[in-house]
């Protein structure tokens, strides 16, 4: 990620209008030339967005017609995220490169595995997934996985789509651990192995629920069109069965269609993301609140905190926070809440509101302090915020140091 410093990211925003002007553009000819939206322009104008891509500011400068040294000069004081990966992922990359599946094929198996004492564990590895605690989450995968991969090989052919239905349920809340701690290709591994299972258990709507999952990580990775595809297809095929009144299929249609807005917002295209925010609201509504089908926790609450992200990934920091007030994250999971936090947080620093969005990151810790600490975007908000307060308050400097964030001085 490529970080400005608020002042930095000011100039920048005056010198992009000054040539825009004097090519004789207006923002709406400017934004159709950087497929970018009017509003976009007008907010990296103010100040108010960074352009957080070299890529992204040498089509602007090709399109204005002058040197990218001229537009990505002299960056000021910037906040630099430690390298360095999140404790439990290298030992869950470790549990996916295993040949457990071989060992059972050769007959290293469990002759007679015990399924509800299987199940019961892999219903609490999701638990811990809602809570956020990854380290316990890492340490019972490492005994689930080989089990549940030795016991879909040593039950007769009637038994084993049950527990293929448990080893892609067990695989998705390894790929949310992987991909919350930034490992998206890891992460990519495990939605890919959840798939496959869903497949072998005959089960399309935990198929589809893996395709929800692979939405989420290329989201993670920055994949948008990726994202898109995939959330979008599912959605689709699901259209059938949601409109047959089958609840399970209007639920999961309905979370594949939040994660279709959110790829919609990050690629910057405002009135399809709002457009699909609508349609999940209509899902919701008929769905209620108090399900958590496939573990998607859809439903008119989840439904707000996304109309939060949404706008806060379209720059609509006005419009997250209103649409915070309405919401009660609190019937949700500790993972829900925690990322509502951040979104919020987030808000806050797109207005430049340090002590509020500082606030909203300390409450995000206090729901899930492992989530955040191995979160990429908590990360780069702390950089953000520290780049914004000069000083900043040994508050923040502490919660960033937490999170392995340090000044330096550097320039682009």
């Amino acid at each position: 990620m490529w970080t400005l410093s608020t002042e930095y990211q000011k100039a920048l925003g005056r010198k992009i209008a000054f040539h825009r002007k004097r090519r004789g553009l207006s923002q709406k000819e400017f934004s159709g030339l950087l497929g970018r939206s009017e509003a976009w322009v007008s907010q990296v104008e103010r100040g108010v967005r960074r352009i957080d891509r070299m890529t992204v500011l040498e089509k602007a400068a090709e399109v204005l017609d002058v040197p990218v040294a001229e537009l990505a000069a002299e960056a000021p004081i910037v906040a630099s995220v430690a390298e360095g990966e999140a404790p439990g992922a290298s030992r869950l990359r470790l549990v996916l490169s295993a040949a457990h599946s071989l060992k059972a094929v050769l007959g290293q198996h469990d002759p007679s595995p015990d399924v509800p004492a299987l199940r019961a564990e892999v219903d609490h590895a999701w638990s811990l997934t809602h809570q956020g605690k990854y380290a316990d989450l890492t340490e019972l995968l490492q005994r689930l996985v080989p089990r549940l991969e030795s016991a879909t090989r040593s039950v007769p052919e009637e038994g084993r789509p049950e527990l293929f239905q448990l080893m892609a349920i067990m695989y998705h809340t390894c790929s949310v651990a992987l991909a919350n701690m930034g490992e998206p290709e890891a992460a990519w591994i495990a939605v890919d192995r959840a798939v496959v299972a869903a497949e072998r258990a005959n089960d399309p709507l935990l198929m589809a629920a893996g395709e929800f999952r692979l939405s989420i990580v290329f989201l993670g990775a920055r994949h948008f069109d990726q994202a898109a595809q995939a959330s979008g297809s599912a959605a689709d095929a699901l259209r059938t069965l949601a409109e047959a009144g089958q609840i399970e299929a209007l639920a999961l249609r309905g979370a594949l269609t939040l994660q279709r807005a959110v790829a919609a917002a990050r690629l910057d295209l405002a009135d399809e993301a709002y457009d699909f925010l609508r349609d999940a609201r209509a899902m919701a509504d008929q769905v209620g609140d108090g399900r958590n089908d496939y573990n998607t926790e859809f439903g008119p609450t989840n439904v707000g905190l996304h109309e939060v992200a949404v706008a806060v990934d379209l720059g609509d920091a006005s419009v997250a926070l209103r649409a915070a007030q309405a919401v009660d994250a609190s019937v949700l999971s500790a993972e829900r809440q925690t990322r509502f936090q951040i979104d919020v947080a987030r808000a806050y620093a797109q207005r430049r509101q340090v002590a509020d969005a500082v606030s909203a990151l300390f409450q995000a810790r206090e729901q899930s302090p492992e989530m955040v600490r191995s979160l990429p975007m908590a990360k780069q908000l702390a950089a953000d915020l520290l780049t914004m307060s000069q000083p900043p308050s040994e508050e923040l400097r502490a919660l960033a140091g937490e999170l392995g964030v340090h000044e330096v001085r550097t320039s682009t």
